[in-house]
């Protein structure tokens, strides 16, 4: 028997009025779960706007210069190169695009790659893929100087070949523990740092302890004169502040100091840390050195967009940001290459 619209509105109007409260919240709660997310991932409003750059060359002097296969596409006046809206970004050359924000969806509930290949009939490759080219747009957007106190610590990750095939020794079990005691060449140093006013840096440092150059490398780019640096007695942080010249409080654990003038400590940093590994060890049973720095990227985004209201499309949108994704993708094996070179 078909039930008309007037049917459903006459019964409604017979419940009583807190069950025609509780019915309408839990339509509305249906509504929401069945809406799929639309992010628009693409710099085409940007660049119409003209706040886009050449991807090519930088210069931000451009022109429409017809359509690509349904995509907006321009001519940069200096260099005379072409391109498109998702030229350099994580979306160029995709091929299944009409997936893409049911992928970042999935990918922002944390969803495992295998249930990700189920839910979208996609290859686990690609789904591979695509998480790492997402992670890769990361690496470089949202990020200014350090300001005012700022306090930096290294943590270290056990050396990982997760996803390795035909390793030529016994695969490691979850939560397994260094051959060696102390820190060694079997630990991953990872370089956390944090001001008070929410700028962060989480980055793959250097196997073993930690050196001078490795602090350099990290946030040497991100220091200013309004930096003051608060770090353990570690000496390549005091050699660090020395070269640039800034102001550096230690703080001596190993005498039971733990802040230092009621204000200098790396309490917050340490907090990083442990949220850090709780996040890679809960949700993705640890990860491979060779992608770490990449979910680096996805903490340190998660960290910064923690109180958005609209977390989930302010990350989508971010993504798409950088030119030179497809550039950084590609530096994931030589960096790591380069990583483990230590270990001949």
């Amino acid at each position: 028997m078909k039930i008309s619209k007037e049917d459903i509105k006459s019964h409604l109007l017979s419940l009583r009025p807190e069950e025609q409260s509780s019915l309408l919240n839990e339509l509305q709660d249906l509504t929401v779960f069945s809406k799929k997310p639309s992010y628009d991932l693409s710099r085409r409003e940007l660049l119409n706007n003209k706040l886009g750059s050449c991807p090519h060359c930088g210069n931000t002097k451009y022109v429409k210069y017809g359509i690509d296969k349904g995509s907006q596409r321009y001519k940069c006046k200096s260099c005379k190169r072409n391109f498109t809206e998702y030229t350099g970004t994580w979306l160029a050359r995709l091929q299944r695009k009409d997936k893409v924000d049911a992928y970042v969806d999935l990918m922002l509930q944390e969803k495992s790659l295998d249930k990700i290949k189920d839910e979208l009939s996609i290859n686990k490759k690609t789904a591979f893929d695509w998480r790492h080219k997402i992670l890769s747009s990361l690496e470089e957007t949202d990020k200014g100087n350090f300001t005012g106190i700022t306090e930096s610590d290294e943590t270290f990750i056990l050396f990982s070949e997760k996803g390795k095939r035909n390793l030529p020794r016994k695969g490691k079990k979850r939560g397994s523990k260094a051959k060696t005691k102390g820190i060694s060449i079997e630990h991953v140093a990872v370089i956390v740092t944090a001001d008070r006013a929410g700028e962060q840096e989480l980055s793959v440092a250097t196997l073993g302890r930690i050196k001078k150059i490795d602090i350099e490398k990290s946030i040497g780019k991100r220091i200013s004169d309004q930096t003051i640096l608060c770090s353990d007695s570690h000496v390549s942080y005091k050699g660090f502040a020395i070269d640039n010249e800034m102001e550096h409080h230690a703080i001596r654990a190993d005498l039971k100091q733990y802040v230092k003038d009621r204000v200098y400590h790396v309490q917050h940093v340490n907090s990083l840390h442990n949220k850090l590994k709780k996040w890679l060890n809960d949700q993705f049973w640890g990860v491979s050195t060779k992608h770490l720095q990449q979910y680096l990227n996805w903490f340190r985004m998660k960290e910064a967009l923690k109180n958005s209201s609209q977390p989930a499309i302010e990350f989508a949108k971010k993504t798409v940001l950088d030119v030179h994704t497809c550039k950084r993708y590609k530096e994931i094996v030589p960096k790591f290459e380069l990583l483990i070179s230590s270990l001949d």
